[in-house]
């Protein structure tokens, strides 16, 4: 099959697209306001966009409470989705009053960043504190704006639970981590394995 996104006439149930940009990293967004009030939400448009300096991004339709408190304080955190946390990542994912607690909504934990001053989840096994670079609106291609709000930010500390490592690398099999697929589907990376990039042999002179 094939269709055009502009009539997105794909004669399925449900739209495919999010199934097919899949599993997605959850970005899980611990902000504080102005007001001093603190907001939890899960992103599933989010992703690491650079190591050097290291550069995540979350993404939303419209301005949501986080991108406020963004704008308004310059920093956030990100949290890990780990299996054990995924029902009350979800349950932090509910339409809340602004200036009410998500960490209180869904029985979490909310803790000081060491550098910033942002809340993060006490029960996650890794945390990103990260600092605002820009906030953006992509356009289309018409070049009218999109609904969309795009934050970027960069890791200035990072947290790990050393109850993740082993032989100095996170191990997955027991970080369980969690990513969104499409429609209500979500998927647990803890099955991992191994490749390495071909080594291209040499043209000999």
């Amino acid at each position: 099959m094939f269709y055009t996104t502009d009539s997105n006439r794909h004669g399925l149930a449900h739209d495919p697209f999010k199934a097919i940009v899949s599993p997605r990293p959850i970005g899980w967004i611990g902000s504080k306001g102005r007001d001093g009030s603190i907001n939890l939400a899960p992103y599933s448009f989010f992703n690491a966009v650079a190591d050097r300096p290291k550069l995540v991004m979350f993404s939303s339709a419209g301005r949501k409470h986080s991108q406020r408190n963004a704008a308004e304080t310059g920093v956030f955190t990100c949290n890990f989705v780990s299996r054990d946390l995924a029902e009350k990542m979800n349950l932090s994912s509910a339409t809340l009053a602004y200036g009410d607690s998500e960490f209180d909504f869904a029985g979490l934990t909310p803790k000081q960043a060491e550098l910033i001053d942002a809340p993060y989840v006490g029960e996650a096994f890794a945390v990103l504190e990260c600092q605002v670079t820009e906030i953006i609106e992509p356009k289309t291609l018409s070049g009218a704006p999109s609904e969309n709000v795009l934050v970027f930010g960069e890791v200035v500390g990072i947290r790990i639970d050393e109850a993740i490592v082993r032989d100095g690398r996170l191990d997955m099999s027991i970080a369980r981590p969690v990513a969104r697929m499409g429609y209500m589907d979500y998927s647990e990376g803890s099955d991992v394995f191994e490749m390495f990039r071909p080594q291209v042999p040499k043209a000999e002179v």
